[in-house]
């Protein structure tokens, strides 16, 4: 069987219970189709980028799922036809994450990955360090004031 993940969001204005209700009957048919859920996780209320059918906020959930493709398209056609869900991705991997997603981390583990890894260099994302070449702003300081820039009226060339 293959290995996939799968986000949906949820609407905003049912509760987090039914939000776990609805992940276990997603559950439920890939149980029935062959498949297993191996991770839920439950990511909370979230903002989204923009509306959707009238939604700022949604309730994200993952699904780790290794199930064949006909359980993974059973499962999509309940999701397109249930009016709770907004919106849904599914994808293959080749393998699952082992312990919490990267949206359940703490920032602090966030930050720790970064550092061990060397992607901010000696910062540690914390300290700008010297501004090398950089000037001094006291020179910005002592620049006299730029004269008023010309504004154009209404009826087009007057001066206010």
């Amino acid at each position: 069987m293959a290995l996939y993940e799968s986000v949906f969001i949820a609407r905003q204005d049912i509760t987090a219970a039914q939000v776990e209700a609805l992940s276990a009957k997603l559950t439920g048919i890939l149980t029935e189709q062959g498949g297993k859920v191996t991770k839920n996780e439950y990511w909370g209320l979230k903002n989204l980028a923009y509306r959707i059918k009238k939604n700022r906020k949604g309730h994200y959930t993952l699904l780790n799922i290794d199930a064949p493709a006909a359980a993974i398209r059973e499962m999509e056609r309940n999701m397109r036809i249930d009016e709770d869900v907004l919106r849904f991705l599914t994808v293959r991997v080749d393998e699952h994450e082992e312990g919490p997603s990267a949206m359940l981390r703490s920032r602090e583990d966030r930050g720790r990955r970064f550092d061990e890894r060397g992607d901010r260099g000696d910062r540690g994302g914390r300290d700008r360090g010297d501004r090398g070449d950089r000037g001094g702003r006291s020179e910005w300081r002592d620049r006299p004031p730029r004269p008023a820039a010309r504004r154009e009226g209404a009826e087009g060339g007057e001066e206010e």
